[in-house]
């Protein structure tokens, strides 16, 4: 799905074991930001810089993710790390508790130095390039269709679309009894 895309080596980064379940990139706590330096101190400074980028805005969860990653635009600098204005991303990968399908969908992200204009507009082509390609694929069943959640009557929360639980709170990022990401409209 990189083969084309891809600027610099792909590669497969899978689901974190158990013993890794509180690794963040952020250093709010230190002993997660250990455990994220840890779990990911094999991997490439690409590799690395896209988990930082992806992991901090929610798009990829190695919690049940299988992500394929690459450098898709820009240069490096001298330590091997994407510069600012670079962007990364690649295909993230889960099975479907309900259905049993793998559901892949495409990842991109970049810094904030640069033109922001650039940047999106290139992040965009990427995108739509990264959907062709996964679409392309002869196991491809196509688009699925996501609902969005709905606010919980009487709560202020939010409904899971997956369970149906509603949530505590309407800030809510993960439903508290399945632990699916809900997603926002």
């Amino acid at each position: 799905m990189l083969v084309g895309i891809a600027t610099s080596e792909i590669e497969v980064i899978e689901p974190l074991p158990i013993e890794y379940s509180q690794a963040t990139p952020t250093i709010v706590r230190p002993s997660e930001a250990m455990q994220w330096l840890n779990a990911h101190h094999m991997l490439s400074p690409i590799a690395r810089h896209a988990l930082v980028v992806l992991e901090t805005v929610d798009a990829v969860d190695l919690a049940f993710d299988t992500f394929v990653c690459a450098m898709l635009d820009g240069e490096t600098d001298t330590s091997g790390y994407p510069e600012y204005n670079a962007i990364v991303g690649g295909a993230a990968a889960h099975w479907d508790e309900v259905t049993g399908d793998m559901i892949v969908r495409g990842v991109v992200g970049w810094g904030g130095r640069g033109v922001r204009g650039d940047s999106d507009r290139i992040g965009s082509k990427i995108l739509t390039s990264l959907l062709t390609n996964i679409m392309a694929s002869q196991y491809s069943l196509g688009l699925t269709a996501v609902e969005r959640p709905a606010v919980a009557h009487g709560q202020g929360g939010v409904v899971c679309p997956h369970c149906g639980f509603a949530s505590a709170h309407e800030r809510a990022f993960y439903c508290p009894k399945c632990g699916m990401r809900l997603t926002r409209g």
